[in-house]
C-alpha cells in the first residue's frame, strides 16, 4: 500500500487514489512493488503471441534475402565456409558482414535442415527475446505500465515487423543491443561487476554481427555509468578498463582469427578493399556508411538513396516515416519532460539514469542513421524501435503521473504529446494514397475524444468518472498505436506491401518518390511502388534510370543489370521448384534465353532464396553447366553476389562471385583466374556485355583474356531455341568456357 507521503508511489496505484494528486511532479516514478499485478504477466504473453503471429505468420511464403540464404546454405556445407561467413561453399569470397547472425542461422540448418523455417526460427526467438528483455527493464525503472506499452510499441513498429521476417543480421543485432543496455542499467543499480562484463560481452557480439553499428550506444552506456554509478572513481575507472577489455576479445576474436589465416588459405572478406577483415570494420562498415566511399554509394547516391537524402529530417520522410517515426515527436516529448520530472533527484537516481539510457539510444542512432551519406536502407531503423519504445513506455507513464498531479502547467504535456501524435500519424497515413483510407479519420477522431476525455476526467479519483478517465487513456493508445499497427500487419497478411522482400523489406504501401518530411529530401526507393524507384530500376515506359546500382548499369522498362548482367527485378520471390516456383508461392524470374548462353531464363532452386536481385540462368543452361562441371570446384563464376546467391541456391553448388556484392569487390583477379582455370577448379565465366561491375582495370583485363582464351557457350549446345517473346534488353551476358589449355 503506497502513502499519500511516499515520494515513489507505484504508478500502477495512482488513477485510484486520491494521492496521485498529492504528489510533487517532479518526483520519480518508482521501482515496481514486490508483487506484479495479475494481468502484468498474461499481458506480456499476449504481446508475445501477437509478435510470434506477425513475424512468423506466412513466413514460408516470403521471400528473404537470398546473399544471406546462400551463405547459410553454404556454412550448412562447408565448417569453413561458416566460420568465415562465405557466399559460396568452395570459400572464395564472404559476405560483407561479420558472420556471427549467419553462424547462429547455420547452426539452426545444421540441426534441422535447410529451409526456410529452420532458418528463421533463430531470427523470431531473437526478436521475441529482445521484447521480453526491454519488458523486464522497463519494469524495473517504470513499472509494469509502462512495461507492456514498451512491449506494445516494439513489437508493433512496422519496419521491426518486416526485419524480423526476414534473415537479415538486423535482429541479432538489436537483441544484443538491448541485451547489453539492460545489464548496463543494472550494473549502475546494482554496482555489481558481472552485468557490466556482460554487457561489454554482448555489444562486441554486436560488433560481430554488424560491425560499427553495434556500438552506435556505446557513448549513451559509458556516459550513464559515468555518471550514475554509486561507485569511487578509481573502482569506476578499474571496472570500465575491465568490460573494455571484454569488449575488445568479443569484438575482434573473428578478425583476429581471420588475419591470422594466410589469404591464400581463406576466402577473399567481402565488402573489404584489400581482402582483410581490419579494412571491413574502417571503411565499408565503418566509417563509409557515415562518410559515405568506395562500395557505399556516398553523397546520397547508389546505396545512400534506398531511404531518402541524409538531413536532420530523413526519419520523417516519404520512405522511412511510415517505418519507424510515428512516436519519434511523443519518445522525444517524454525524454525531455522525464528528464525535468527528475527535477533535483539524487545523481545517482536509478529513473534518470534510465531516461538518459534509452534517451541517448535514441538520439545517437538517429543522427547516425539522419547523416549517413554511405548505404542506407529503411530497415536499419528498426535499431530506433527500442529507445522509441522504453521512452513511450516510462516517459508516458511519468508524463501522465505529473497530468494527475496538481500542478496545472503539466496538465498540458501528455495532451500535446497525444496530439501531435495524432496529427503525425494522419499525415502519414494520408501519404499513403488509396490505402485504408478510412483509417485516418478515425484516427483523427479517436484522438481528438481521448484528449478531451482526459481534460474532463482529469480529476477523477473513483466511480465512473474515473473509469471513463481510463477508457480515454485506453483510446489515445489505440489511436497512437492504430497507424502503425495497420502497417505492421501488412507484411504478413497483405499479397501486396511495399517491400522488397528480402532485399529490402519495409512494411506498409508504398510511399517513396516523393519529398516527405522537414530535411527529407526525395524519398528514393521504398520498395519498388509507384513513385519509387530502385537504382538500376527504371519504371515501365519511363525512358529513363532511376539510378545505377554501384557496380551495375541502369537499365531500361523495368529491368535491373548489377554488374552488368540481365534479367527482370523479381517480383514476388526466389528461384524454385523444377517449374521455377519457390516452395513458398513465390516465382522465379522469368523469361527465355537469347543465343550464347544469355542469363534471362527461370531457375531451378530450393528453400531459402528470394529479394536477389541478379539475373538469372536458363534451366537448361544450368543442366548444361552442371553436367559438364568435369569436377571442378565452383559451378560457374558471375559478376555479383546476388546472382551469385541465386545460383548456389537453385543448384547447391558453389558459385563465385567475383566482384562482391555492391560490384566493387576486388576479388578476382586475373592471376587468380588463370590459377583456378589451369588447376581445374573453374571451368565457366559470365562475362556481362555492358561491364561486370568492380575495378575497370580486373574488369577489362579479365574481360579481354575470356573472350581471346575461352569458348562461348551457344544456345544450341544446351538444347534451347532463341528467344521469343522476351522482353528487350540493354545488356547480354554471355558463358564462356575455360579449360586448363587455354591458360598460357
Amino acid at each position: 500500500m503506497t502513502s499519500a507521503t511516499d515520494p515513489h508511489p507505484h504508478p500502477e496505484t495512482e488513477t485510484g487514489t486520491a494521492a496521485s494528486t498529492d504528489r510533487p511532479p517532479s518526483a520519480p516514478p518508482a521501482a515496481p512493488p514486490d508483487k506484479a499485478p495479475r494481468w502484468s504477466l498474461p499481458a506480456l504473453l499476449a504481446i508475445l503471441a501477437l509478435a510470434g503471429v506477425l513475424y512468423g505468420w506466412n513466413l514460408s511464403g516470403n521471400s528473404l534475402n537470398s546473399f544471406y540464404s546462400a551463405a547459410i546454405y553454404s556454412g550448412t556445407q562447408s565448417w569453413k565456409a561458416w566460420f568465415f561467413g562465405s557466399l559460396d561453399a568452395g570459400n572464395f569470397l564472404t559476405v560483407d558482414k561479420p558472420p556471427f547472425a549467419l553462424m547462429v542461422m547455420g547452426l539452426s540448418c545444421r540441426v534441422f535442415g535447410f529451409g526456410t523455417w529452420q532458418m528463421m526460427a533463430p531470427e523470431i526467438a531473437a526478436a521475441l527475446g529482445t521484447i521480453w528483455i526491454l519488458h523486464a527493464s522497463v519494469k524495473r525503472y517504470f513499472g509494469h505500465v509502462a512495461a507492456a506499452v514498451a512491449a506494445l510499441v516494439l513489437a508493433l513498429t512496422p519496419i521491426t515487423v518486416a526485419i524480423n521476417r526476414d534473415n537479415n543480421p538486423d535482429t541479432l543485432l538489436v537483441l544484443l543491443m538491448v541485451g547489453g543496455a539492460a545489464l548496463a542499467l543494472r550494473a549502475v543499480r546494482t554496482d555489481r561487476l558481472l552485468p557490466l562484463i556482460g554487457s561489454a560481452v554482448l555489444f562486441g557480439l554486436a560488433f560481430n554481427t554488424k560491425m560499427l553499428q553495434g556500438y552506435i550506444a556505446l557513448p549513451a552506456v559509458f556516459a550513464v555509468y559515468v555518471y550514475a554509478s554509486r561507485l569511487g572513481w578509481r573502482k569506476k575507472a578499474v571496472n570500465l578498463a575491465l568490460a573494455a577489455v571484454a569488449l575488445a576479445v568479443s569484438s575482434f576474436w573473428w578478425a583476429t582469427a581471420v588475419s591470422l589465416v594466410p589469404a591464400d588459405d581463406r576466402p577473399y572478406i567481402g565488402g573489404s578493399t584489400d581482402g582483410s577483415a581490419w579494412n571491413l570494420i574502417m571503411g565499408y562498415n565503418g566509417l563509409g556508411r557515415v562518410l559515405g566511399g568506395e562500395g557505399n554509394g556516398g553523397g546520397g547516391g547508389g546505396g545512400g538513396s534506398f531511404a531518402g537524402t541524409a538531413g536532420i529530417g530523413r526519419m520523417f520522410n516519404d520512405v522511412l516515416g511510415g517505418q519507424i517515426s510515428w512516436l519519434i515527436p511523443f519518445a522525444l516529448l517524454s525524454l525531455a519532460a522525464g528528464l525535468v520530472l527528475c527535477g533535483r533527484a539524487p545523481r545517482t537516481d536509478p529513473t534518470r539514469a534510465a531516461l538518459a539510457l534509452w534517451g541517448g539510444w535514441l538520439v545517437l542512432h538517429y543522427l547516425t542513421f539522419a547523416m549517413a551519406e554511405g548505404t542506407m536502407h529503411p530497415y536499419y531503423t528498426t535499431a530506433l524501435a527500442p529507445g522509441i519504445a522504453a521512452l513511450c513506455g516510462g516517459g508516458g507513464v511519468m508524463l501522465w503521473r505529473a497530468f494527475r498531479g496538481r500542478d496545472a502547467r503539466w496538465s498540458w504535456v501528455l495532451p500535446t504529446g497525444l496530439a501531435v501524435t495524432g496529427v503525425w500519424a494522419v499525415v502519414l497515413l494520408r501519404r499513403a494514397t488509396g490505402w485504408n483510407t478510412w483509417l485516418w479519420p478515425v484516427v483523427g477522431v479517436v484522438m481528438v475524444l481521448a484528449i478531451v476525455g482526459l481534460f474532463v476526467f482529469r480529476t477523477a479519483a473513483s466511480g465512473t468518472r474515473l473509469r471513463l478517465l481510463r477508457v480515454s487513456v485506453a483510446a489515445a493508445l489505440v489511436a497512437a498505436l492504430a497507424g502503425p499497427t495497420a502497417y505492421a500487419a501488412s507484411p504478413a497478411f497483405s499479397a501486396t506491401t511495399g517491400g522488397m522482400g528480402g532485399t529490402n523489406p519495409t512494411a506498409g504501401p508504398s510511399t517513396g518518390g516523393g519529398t516527405g518530411g522537414p530535411g527529407g529530401g526525395r524519398g528514393g526507393f521504398a520498395g519498388g511502388g509507384p513513385g519509387g524507384e530502385m537504382p538500376g530500376v527504371t519504371r515501365q515506359g519511363s525512358g529513363q534510370a532511376g539510378g545505377e546500382l554501384p557496380g551495375g548499369n541502369g537499365g531500361g522498362n523495368g529491368q535491373m543489370q548489377p554488374g552488368g548482367g540481365t534479367g527482370e527485378l523479381p517480383q514476388g520471390g526466389a528461384p524454385g521448384g523444377a517449374n521455377g516456383e519457390f516452395p513458398g508461392g513465390g516465382t522465379a524470374p522469368g523469361g527465355t534465353d537469347t543465343d550464347a548462353g544469355t542469363g534471362t531464363g527461370t531457375t531451378r532452386g530450393g528453400p531459402g532464396g528470394g529479394g536477389g536481385m541478379g539475373g538469372s540462368l536458363d534451366s537448361a543452361l544450368i543442366s548444361y553447366l552442371e553436367k559438364h562441371q568435369d569436377g571442378a570446384k565452383w559451378l560457374l563464376a558471375v559478376s555479383n553476389s546476388q546472382s551469385a546467391g541465386q545460383l548456389i541456391l537453385s543448384t547447391h553448388k558453389p558459385v563465385i562471385s567475383m566482384w562482391g556484392f555492391t560490384g566493387s569487390d576486388r576479388a578476382m583477379t586475373l592471376a587468380r583466374l588463370k590459377e583456378l582455370v589451369k588447376n581445374g577448379e573453374l571451368h565457366y565465366i559470365q562475362l556481362g556485355g555492358g561491364g561486370m561491375g568492380g575495378n575497370s582495370t580486373l574488369n577489362q583485363e579479365i574481360t579481354t583474356w575470356v573472350q581471346k582464351n575461352g569458348t562461348a557457350v551457344k544456345a544450341s549446345d544446351y538444347g534451347t531455341t532463341a528467344s521469343t517473346g522476351s522482353t528487350s534488353q540493354t545488356t547480354t551476358s554471355t558463358i564462356y568456357r575455360l579449360d586448363p589449355s587455354d591458360v598460357t
